[in-house]
């Protein structure tokens, strides 16, 4: 799709469904997003109703779209909660969230009372977002503040961006950089690790989500763009990354990996009924400490 006519991201919504349907039924304890279904419009929120009640709906569309977030919500718990207790570890002052689409954190985390929450993101999918948001009646942010910060990052220079939104390189950053990497070109990738760690001081941190080659998720997702079954299906990935070559280009860059999971190790201690997918494997959370070298 031409960058120039690019709309809100579809993917954003279809997480945070999954986020919604998910909340106070799966790994209870463990996970609870009650702000997502805030962020919702009403047509968005029928599929999670009908997940949260079990409730089958009649008809091919309404199927599809209850399988859709049905089975979101079994992907994004362990992601969520890993990159949770992620940033929990890290109380650095200052959270970077690329590509932070409908993310709910700066707004249900009560441990980011103390940090600054830059969310950076598309154009279109911020403009979305602060819409969704305004909607939303009393829904105060929970970290010291959020500052949305427009970027392309196909063409936008990151570092300049968040100069203008006053991050301070000089001290210490956590990166959160979740379901953003497989939509972008592996030059885009590297141009944007650069980037952050070019403004990472010594106690930075890079919490990233990534998929790894499947060859059972190649074919879900290109049947899906054959059938245009599912509401991501005109947003194709563009870059899959092996455990050791993402390792490898984080070190370039002075980023040591610390964990590296994938979705499916991740979910086994949740009981949730995602420990039960295969599919799960190629998804992946990775933590890396930054070190200048």
């Amino acid at each position: 799709m031409s960058e120039s006519v690019r709309t809100a991201s579809r993917t954003a919504v279809l997480v945070c469904q999954g986020r919604a349907a998910a909340d106070g039924r799966i790994a209870a304890g463990r996970f609870a997003d009650p702000v997502a279904v805030r962020l919702l419009q009403v047509a968005e929120r029928a599929p999670v109703d009908e997940v949260r009640a079990g409730a089958v709906p009649e008809g091919w569309q309404a199927r599809v779209a209850y399988e859709g977030v049905r089975a979101c919500a079994d992907v994004v718990v362990p992601r969520t909660v890993a990159i949770d207790e992620a940033l929990r570890a890290r109380p650095t002052g200052q959270l970077v969230i690329l590509g932070a689409g409908l993310d709910t954190r700066a707004w249900r985390l009560p441990e980011l009372a103390r940090t600054d929450v830059w969310e950076v993101d598309h154009p279109a999918s911020q403009q979305d977002k602060r819409a969704r948001l305004a909607a939303a009646e009393e829904l105060p942010a929970v970290a010291r503040s959020v500052r949305f910060t427009p970027v392309d990052f196909a063409v936008d220079d990151l570092g300049a961006v968040l100069d203008a939104a006053e991050h301070d390189p000089s001290a210490p950053t956590t990166w959160l950089w979740e379901g953003v990497v497989p939509y972008l070109t592996r030059d885009e990738v590297r141009a944007t690790v650069a980037a952050l760690a070019a403004r990472s001081a010594p106690g930075s941190a890079l919490v990233v989500n990534y998929q790894a080659p499947s060859a059972r998720a190649a074919v879900g997702r290109l049947l899906a763009r054959v059938l245009r079954s599912s509401m991501t299906s005109g947003e194709p990935w563009r870059s899959l990354w092996r455990p050791g070559h993402m390792a490898a280009l984080l070190a370039e860059y002075g980023l040591r990996v610390v964990s590296d999971d994938d979705l499916l190790t991740l979910a086994h201690p949740l009981g949730s009924p995602a420990q039960r997918r295969s599919s799960l494997r190629s998804g992946r959370v990775a933590v890396a400490e930054y070190h200048r070298g």
